[in-house]
């Protein structure tokens, strides 16, 4: 093994909006020669929209998907303050507006945060403040996402997504406590406020309080720390405080109704991204240079679920195809479902193992699996 499968995974580190050009994505399989593999993946797949005529960014569906987000959103809110609603129709409501953000947060803004909606920057970034929207910085998100966590897959102390702040122990690497023998049972609920820990601690400790060395070194815009306050205040305000001073609603029912959309949010969330990469038969490297090719990490780090399953994936974001997003991570997750048949074929034709769960149950059965294994491990 060599050190190039850093060179091949990494991002590139000052890039102003913290994205990796598609170029570089492309160019994944092009720098290594050790297999033939890569490259024919990489040909294919850059293939498919060649051969089709058609453009890796959003087609007619994501825009629907678009608009059919934002107007759920916004309508839910609408007829909050016009119909005024006894307390049972308040908090229905007010779920349905929690519902249209996660669906908003899985298949809108995680796509803008890749580039992966429009061909023009301005487009990508302004949709991107979808996660403003919903009370998390998008900002610190696109950091934590390509630098914490595309560029490390499953890379202890490095990957992000794997940070378990000593409640979990999400990979053999990590130090073993007691309680750790119960974190497949106690996980669910630790999940449900993944949301709420973004909006009031999370955002805050990583732009004040870094723990990861790439977040000490980098210097945040001043813009982004108005934009940090300005976001927070303005989503506490639309979710909690607007209910109680205009519609007169009692603080503990908007409360109440406010946890409620967390908890959904929050769970839903998590177990979309965790059953991709912490399931019990993902693989966990102990450096970067242990694979002489990005995208043999990828294939070893990733599981797909539910792939033959559209509506999962219209749901979740394409994040159930999550081996080509981590390929593609510029194309737009409606184009998932054809590329990820190009993955199978191609792995299958060179004994790569692909690995994936046949339902999204399934796959959280195999993350609960993961965490009873590892909390069993001293």
């Amino acid at each position: 093994m060599t050190s190039q499968s850093e060179a091949v995974i990494a991002l590139q580190p000052d890039i102003a909006d913290l994205v990796p050009s598609e170029t570089s994505a492309s160019s994944i399989s092009e720098s290594a020669g050790t297999s033939s593999f890569p490259k024919v993946l990489r040909s294919r797949l850059d293939g498919f929209f060649a051969d089709q005529s058609i453009s890796p960014k959003a087609d007619r569906t994501m825009w629907i998907k678009i608009a059919m987000g934002l107007a759920v959103l916004a309508g839910a809110w609408i007829a909050l303050y016009t119909l005024k609603p006894g307390s049972w129709r308040f908090v229905a409501l007010y779920l349905t507006g929690g519902l249209a953000q996660t669906f908003l947060l899985l298949n809108i803004a995680h796509d803008s945060n890749h580039n992966a909606i429009s061909s023009r920057s301005h487009v990508n970034k302004t949709l991107n403040y979808v996660f403003d929207l919903c009370g998390m910085s998008s900002y610190m998100w696109r950091i934590l996402h390509h630098r914490g966590h595309h560029s490390c897959i499953n890379l202890h102390d490095e990957d992000d997504a794997l940070s378990g702040r000593g409640i979990f122990r999400f990979t053999p690497y990590e130090a073993w406590a007691p309680w750790h023998r119960f974190q497949h049972i106690y996980a669910l609920f630790v999940y449900a406020m993944f949301s709420l820990d973004y909006v009031f601690f999370r955002d805050f400790q990583c732009f004040f309080f870094p723990t990861h060395e790439y977040l000490r070194r980098t210097k945040h815009p001043l813009r982004e720390y108005v934009i940090l306050f300005a976001g927070k205040g303005f989503y506490l305000t639309y979710m909690l405080v607007l209910p109680v001073m205009v519609l007169g609603k009692s603080p503990l029912l908007v409360a109440g109704a406010f946890l409620l959309v967390h908890l959904i949010v929050g769970l839903s969330v998590t177990l979309v991204f965790q059953t991709t990469h912490t399931v019990d038969s993902t693989y966990f490297p102990s450096n970067r240079g242990e694979f002489d090719n990005g995208v043999y990490h990828i294939f070893a780090t990733t599981a797909d679920y539910a792939t033959e399953k559209p509506l999962v994936g219209w749901l979740v974001g394409g994040l159930n195809h999550h081996i080509v997003h981590h390929l593609c991570p510029y194309v737009c997750h409606t184009h998932y479902a054809p590329l990820t048949r190009i993955v199978k074929e191609t792995a299958e034709e060179f004994g790569v193992s692909y690995r994936q769960n046949p339902s999204m149950t399934g796959a959280i059965r195999h993350h609960l699996i993961l965490l009873k294994q590892l909390g069993n491990e001293i």
